[in-house]
């Protein structure tokens, strides 16, 4: 793949049903439309992490990811702990950002169906889940026709919304911001700030798509850091012109109202009120439609990360197994199909930004941060492994991704005050290290066996370099 299809890909990934459900969430974290900073700063720390990816991805390519990267960084003195934890938390992260699609679909589907009860969308809700489920208990070979017909999809609903909004655009109301807006020495500003770096960050996420495709790409350690950037970019700028243009059209008031059809379906309203109820309708549809591909294709890929881990013997091994006919991961596909409709009836209960906060904080301890220190601790472990690409301006990028993720996580008890997000994921990573416990005593592996060390990127470097010497004599 070469630049365009990368950063295509990672674009593909960035924009679904996300920006539909969460204008007006961003809106209400700020308490006014200065919710476009939460855009700009959402990409910058993406920008920053997004480096972290590059240079990872780079020199680790192939499948796996942040399994790989920190497999190969923490072995060292932790043995298969890092790998297994990173798995064990994408065991409730990845269905809790599933569990995000679902909200948001129940949400646009109240547009259609207005006498829907809150049961009613329960029940909706769950059957969602269940039907993906039952669509993926079998052998899936069109996710890549399933992922095209996506992104078409989400195009169009996502340029009707931006014409719709700018030919009934007032400048003044998309602008009109409320007086101390942005207060630098108040703590409340600070909170907002970080409710909406939270949200802006959540709807960047496939920034780094193409770093899970290292082997395939030309070039690497141009292409990527390249792709990555150009993906944020150009979605940022799709995120503020859907942003501004929604609040030309839509008083921000009425989206503070949490129960009303400007926060629940706010693209809806828009095009309501720019091309008529029949037309809103039709891309309403088309809206649900992205929403449950999203999850779809979610838990496909999502159901892998178990199955992946456990046949590297880095997880339980019941998570290896496949179905007899259909050859798919049958515990892992069931698991986060349970924890996707718990995550959705949390929301229900909560809200979606709660959801999202649970999701963030139980990312950033395992994948996050540890990322940010895996890339200094194998530049230390293993300085003679090829790096197609090294960060720019190192370590300065990573460190200002660290700062970024940790005002996530400082800030994530009183952005979701009640619930507690910060306990919950630690209590899950202690979890974690339990279960790592009793399954490496099982597996008898460190600390209850040999350490075992595998350098196995540098090994195929240095294998290929001797291949490359034999051909040469």
């Amino acid at each position: 793949m070469g630049l365009f299809q990368a950063t295509a890909i990672n674009m593909s990934q960035m924009v679904g049903v996300g920006p539909f459900i969460t204008i007006p969430v961003m809106v209400v974290a700020f308490g006014g439309p200065q919710a476009i900073i939460g855009w700009i700063a959402g990409a910058l720390l993406a920008l920053v992490d997004g480096l972290v990816w590059a240079e990872l991805g780079a020199s680790l390519p192939g499948s796996g990811g942040t399994y790989v990267y920190l497999r190969e960084a923490f072995q060292y003195r932790s043995g298969r702990l890092m790998p297994f934890l990173f798995v064990w938390t994408a065991m409730i992260f990845i269905p809790l950002i599933m569990s995000t699609g679902v909200v948001g679909l129940v949400s646009y589907l109240q547009f259609l169906w207005p006498s829907m009860t809150s049961l009613q969308g329960d029940f909706v809700g769950v059957g969602v889940v269940v039907l993906v489920v039952v669509l993926l208990w079998r052998k899936v070979e069109s996710i890549g026709k399933l992922s095209v017909v996506m992104w078409a999809v989400m195009l169009v609903a996502v340029a009707a919304l931006i014409i719709a909004s700018y030919t009934h655009f007032h400048a003044g109301q998309a602008f009109d911001w409320p007086a101390h807006a942005i207060q630098l020495t108040h703590g409340q500003f600070w909170i907002g700030f970080a409710s909406g770096l939270t949200i802006g960050i959540y709807d960047y996420l496939g920034y780094n798509t193409a770093s899970y495709m290292g082997a395939e790409i030309k070039q690497p350690g141009r292409t990527m850091p390249r792709a990555i950037i150009f993906s944020i970019v150009s979605v940022m700028c799709i995120y503020l012109v859907m942003q501004i243009g929604v609040l030309g059209v839509v008083n921000w008031h009425d989206m503070l109202d949490t129960h009303s059809p400007a926060f629940s379906s706010v693209a809806s309203v828009v095009l309501e009120k720019a091309w008529g109820h029949s037309v809103a309708e039709v891309i309403t549809v088309l809206i649900l439609i992205t929403a449950f591909a999203s999850v779809f294709a979610g838990l496909l890929g999502g159901s892998r990360v178990p199955y992946d881990a456990a046949r590297d013997r880095v997880f339980f091994k019941e998570f290896g197994k496949l179905h007899p006919k259909h050859r798919f991961p049958v515990l892992g596909l069931l698991t986060m199909g349970v924890i996707t409709a718990a995550g959705f009836l949390l929301g229900r209960l909560t809200n979606l930004s709660t959801l999202i906060d649970l999701l963030t904080t139980v990312m950033v301890i395992v994948q996050s941060l540890a990322q940010v220190v895996a890339v200094t601790v194998l530049r230390k472990r293993q300085p003679n492994l090829r790096r197609p690409y090294k960060m720019f301006l190192y370590p300065a990028p990573s460190i200002l991704a660290g700062v970024g993720w940790l005002v996530i996580y400082g800030y994530a008890d009183k952005a979701a005050p009640g619930i507690h997000p910060i306990e919950w994921s630690l209590a899950w990573v202690a979890a974690g290290c339990l279960a790592f416990l009793l399954w490496s005593k099982v597996e008898r592996v460190w600390p209850f066996g040999p350490k075992e060390i595998r350098e196995e990127y540098l090994e195929e470097q240095r294998q290929a370099g001797a291949a490359g010497a034999a051909v040469a004599g």
